[in-house]
């Protein structure tokens, strides 16, 4: 059931999710893609890899959204010597009681920061695939839940592969989406030089994790998605493991393997949370151009004779969109079937 103060009409979402997005700019300057993939993963129940050299402010986005949204937020260092119990808790022996007792780890939050991710070994990394796909921790046979809402926001140096492991492929396909962050312009770095050089800026609470819940109900239950337009996202996932589907056979010795089915239901998710955030309850295909390579750029593993000719996923993921046409007409929710 919706919090009195949440809206119920998804009309009265974005300007709500504005609010929160302008409080976080108060102390984040620039990288307005970079916010608005962060509401969308919000908004969407979903993970999100950020992938940038280290003082672009990804940590402090975090941060700053968990203080905007009342909730709690851990921040933890991926390290070659992390281990498994240091993220999920374990089970301590209490000799004053003559018993074990449960100390949950740190992923028991609203917010939890994985810097560096690429950094700590397979074992750590798997970890975190019952946390980020169930919600869930299980410690000697005993399942925790995780608070609601849960977001898992990893972050992994372009740079610098020396002392990192990469993603199991089961893990980076459990991220909703990947997302690119660059340096900031001049005229942006000369404001937050200035920032820094000012007082602290005190951020206010906006909306708290119970509302924020409400509305990733509202997001999934009351956006309309076309029938048409998962079609079209069904044919260009699909093609991303047989481009031949759409015509560009000349595509497919480049990728090794696709996107999974995990990517459609990735891309409708996240064109719903989009659409939501510029005001309108129905998703248009220009939503789910704008969003896919974000969705799809790390579920794509490219051969050598890409990587030789220097072609990025995001280039082939611009081919495959110019090759499928998406679905000319503006899709209005009032074409929706009356339930049977």
């Amino acid at each position: 059931m919706l919090p009195t103060d949440a809206p119920a009409d998804p009309a009265a979402v974005a300007p709500r999710m504005q609010r929160v997005l302008y409080e976080v700019k108060r102390v984040v300057v620039g990288q307005d893609a970079f916010l608005e993939r962060v509401m969308v993963a919000l908004l969407a129940q979903g993970h999100l890899l950020v992938e940038g050299v280290p003082g672009l402010a990804k940590t402090l986005t975090v941060k700053t959204l968990a203080q905007v949204m009342h909730g709690q937020m851990r921040r933890v260092q991926f390290t070659p010597d992390l281990l498994p119990a240091d993220l999920l808790g374990n089970r301590i022996y209490q000799p004053q009681r003559g018993e074990f007792q449960t100390v949950l780890g740190p992923v028991f939050t609203h917010l939890l920061l994985a810097d560096e991710i690429n950094r700590a070994p397979a074992k750590v990394q798997s970890a975190l695939l019952e946390v980020m796909q169930e919600r869930q921790v299980t410690l000697a046979g005993q399942t925790h839940r995780l608070p609601e809402p849960f977001l898992v926001m990893a972050t992994q140096n372009p740079i610098e592969s020396e002392g990192t492991y990469p993603l199991p492929e089961a893990q980076v396909d459990r991220f909703m989406m990947k997302v690119q962050v660059g340096y900031p312009s001049e005229e942006e770095e000369f404001v937050i030089a200035q920032r820094a050089a000012g007082a602290p800026v005190e951020v206010a609470g906006l909306i708290r994790p119970d509302e924020l819940a409400a509305l990733q109900q509202l997001c999934r239950r009351s956006v309309y998605v076309d029938p048409a337009l998962l079609q079209y996202v069904v044919k260009l996932v699909a093609a991303t493991r047989a481009p031949d589907r759409v015509g560009r056979a000349d595509l497919a010795p480049l990728i090794t393997w696709g996107a999974s089915p995990r990517g459609s239901i990735h891309l409708v998710e996240a064109a719903r949370a989009l659409a939501l955030l510029r005001g309108r309850a129905y998703v248009l295909p220009q939503d789910v151009v704008e969003i896919a390579p974000d969705v799809l750029r790390h579920r794509l593993v490219l051969s050598y004779e890409a990587l030789a000719a220097d072609w990025s996923a995001d280039a082939l993921i611009q081919a495959l969109l110019a090759a499928l046409p998406a679905p000319a007409a503006a899709l209005d929710p009032a074409a929706r079937p009356e339930p049977p």
